[in-house]
């Protein structure tokens, strides 16, 4: 299909190059149509969102986001269980195998999406959830892989087991969702701060306070496509392409030069995962 049909128009170009560190390409919400990977990634690049991490929840997407990356230069994957998915999963020792070996894939830059989702998940999965947390950060630390975390009404017990787990060398807080002390709390364990669409609603004030005292060299920004469009298309699909919309907001709450944002989120994403695709050889940023 034409990314004309039923999705927003695109924004106007950002003046530096980004990277979306965390999207979902081959996920569909209420029925609609998937872009194709050629055609979403070439309408990012067209508004300077040229590189992407496709991140996988459980073992079909995981495995689907190796061969994605391995296709596409601009690509890398995070492999992982959705703390959600390793909760209802039967199979659970199984899967972390699986995952285990798709980590050491040179393709593979992170593990994760992991971590704890309280929302979704009620006592009675907590306990596997926070497992596979921890089996995750070893898969992390093993491989040398950054380690994406998904974080929902669990912050203290995320930041409980890694502390316990040892924190790895590099970690993301996947579409951070703290307030200014939680952020502060992540910070001091060296993580990355990676905002989303959210950041731009209306009723997001603490995570506006959260951008604002973080430093600049630990900034990143994601779409979590097709999922939190920011406005102002919220309640529409998103895709990496929208990410625009979301640095020139970040940028207003800033008060800092857009170009000079979208430079140290292009830094920013390069260290925290490792300087991925400068290590591959064929990208040019």
């Amino acid at each position: 299909m034409s990314l004309t049909e039923g999705w927003p128009q695109a924004p106007e170009p950002l003046p530096r190059p980004v990277v979306d560190n965390h999207c979902h390409l081959d996920t569909r919400i209420r029925g609609g149509a998937l872009i194709p990977v050629d055609e979403a990634l070439d309408r990012a690049a067209a508004v300077g969102v040229t590189r992407t991490v496709q991140v996988g929840c459980d073992l079909e997407s995981s495995r689907w986001a190796v061969e994605v990356a391995r296709q596409q230069p601009s690509v890398v994957a995070a492999v992982a269980m959705h703390p959600n998915d390793a909760a209802r999963s039967a199979t659970l020792e199984d899967d972390l195998a699986e995952i285990d070996r798709l980590a050491a894939d040179p393709v593979v830059r992170a593990v994760g999406e992991t971590g704890l989702d309280y929302f979704r998940t009620g006592a009675e999965g907590r306990p596997a959830q926070q497992y596979s947390f921890r089996r995750h950060i070893r898969i992390a630390k093993r491989h040398d892989r950054t380690l994406v975390i998904h974080d929902r009404d669990a912050h203290d017990d995320v930041l409980s087991l890694l502390d316990d787990e040892g924190v790895p060398e590099r970690v993301v807080m996947h579409c951070f969702s703290g307030d200014a002390d939680v952020a502060r709390r992540c910070l001091d364990r060296g993580a990355y701060l990676s905002f989303a669409g959210t950041v731009t609603f209306k009723n997001a004030d603490y995570l506006r306070d959260a951008l604002r005292i973080a430093p600049r060299d630990r900034i990143l920004v994601e779409t979590d496509a097709p999922f939190l469009t920011p406005m102002p298309h919220r309640g529409e699909p998103n895709a990496s392409f929208l990410i625009p919309h979301t640095v020139r907001f970040m940028a207003e709450v800033l008060d800092t030069d857009l170009a000079q944002l979208c430079d140290a989120i292009a830094e920013n994403t390069d260290r925290a995962f490792g300087g991925h695709w400068s290590e591959r050889g064929d990208i040019v940023a």
